[in-house]
């Protein structure tokens, strides 16, 4: 018997949606996959819909009213039938058509934004769903192989130069502004691509979570190929 890696640990794979959201993050399993091969041309949606800005949401009234091959219609079934399973779970699933995030330079030294390492934080019990139907996708650093930026001697050092006020506000200061969020990975790091319509759960940092919350990242965009995304 061999030996799991640390993705390998912290991954569970399944082939149906009850499963997707009833299997419990539990140990270290903080994300579980709907493994899917999607048929229908996804290329096509976003070659029709109409841009607007770096990212453009998509409401179920303008991806209905797309006029589509074949191949474009039975994408949309899925993309509808995506967002029927999330919104009857209570979920709030966004579709957009992404060129790129903004990107930021607030602290040259310490970005936070999508395309750094960082987990999901919430005040309630939630997790986050994604699923890449086109375009380059998003990344998981296995939590073994990553490591908090606000621990990092050289990182914190710079931080605290650039915090003004007392010691004891420190760690509160990290929170608001969402360094805390962010993570580095190792050398070597084992990173796992969330691959194209796999259905993804990921576990994120909320109070009675139970297990460690999912480090991940967006890819960068690839050029002149925008991403499809369905995120809740």
């Amino acid at each position: 018997m061999t030996d799991l890696s640390p993705a390998e640990e912290q991954i569970q794979y399944v082939t149906n949606f009850q499963d997707l959201v009833a299997t419990p993050f539990t140990g270290a399993v903080n994300a579980i996959c709907w493994t899917r091969k999607l048929p229908g041309d996804f290329a096509e949606i976003v070659t029709k819909v109409a841009l607007n800005g770096n990212i453009t949401k998509i409401e179920q009234e303008t991806l209905r009213a797309l006029q589509l091959s074949e191949q474009g219609q039975l994408a949309r079934e899925i993309l509808l039938k995506d967002w029927e399973l999330l919104e009857a779970r209570g979920a709030s699933p966004m579709l957009n058509v992404i060129s790129c995030y903004d990107e930021d330079d607030s602290y040259p030294f310490f970005p936070t934004d999508v395309y750094s390492f960082h987990v999901d934080q919430a005040p309630i019990p939630v997790d986050t769903f994604l699923c890449t139907y086109y375009g380059a996708s998003s990344e998981i650093l296995p939590n073994a192989q990553g490591q908090q930026k606000v621990l990092i001697r050289e990182i914190r050092d710079a931080l605290k130069k650039l915090y003004d006020g007392p010691e004891e506000g420190f760690e509160a200061f990290l929170s608001e502004h969402f360094f805390d969020l962010h993570y580095q990975a190792q050398p070597g790091a084992q990173l796992v691509n969330l691959g194209l319509g796999h259905l993804w759960r990921l576990a994120i940092d909320h109070p009675q979570s139970q297990v460690l919350p999912c480090i991940h990242r967006a890819p960068r965009e690839q050029p002149g190929q925008n991403r499809l995304l369905m995120i809740c």
